[in-house]
């Protein structure tokens, strides 16, 4: 019986730390950019885009979709980031549960 309470405090224990660094995690901000840095977006760590940024030189009325390629090229590659980050934080957690 004793070594299934330690497995449920270990388990507490892993649970707290892992709520900690999603908690740390989350108010990480992660930048962003698209080729030549023309288009730049900064996301948190829970996934909230909070910022888009324009060079005027991308700005042309006349092709709007080259802008919108190069926003979602901005986007993912923030994206990339907070899973790369998630994954590295949040990975280790799996190897240490008692069960």
């Amino acid at each position: 019986m004793m070594n299934m309470q330690n497995m449920m405090r270990q388990a507490q224990k892993l649970q707290k730390q892992m709520e900690t660094k999603q908690a740390e995690l989350a108010a990480t901000t992660f930048y962003g950019k698209s080729a030549q840095d023309l288009v730049q977006v900064e996301v948190t760590g829970d996934k909230k885009v909070t910022n888009i940024s324009f060079n005027p030189a991308v700005v042309d009325p006349e092709d709007i979709e080259t802008l919108s390629d190069m926003t979602l090229q901005a986007l993912n590659n923030a994206l990339e980031q907070v899973d790369e980050a998630t994954k590295k934080s949040l990975g280790a957690f799996a190897n240490n549960l008692p069960f």
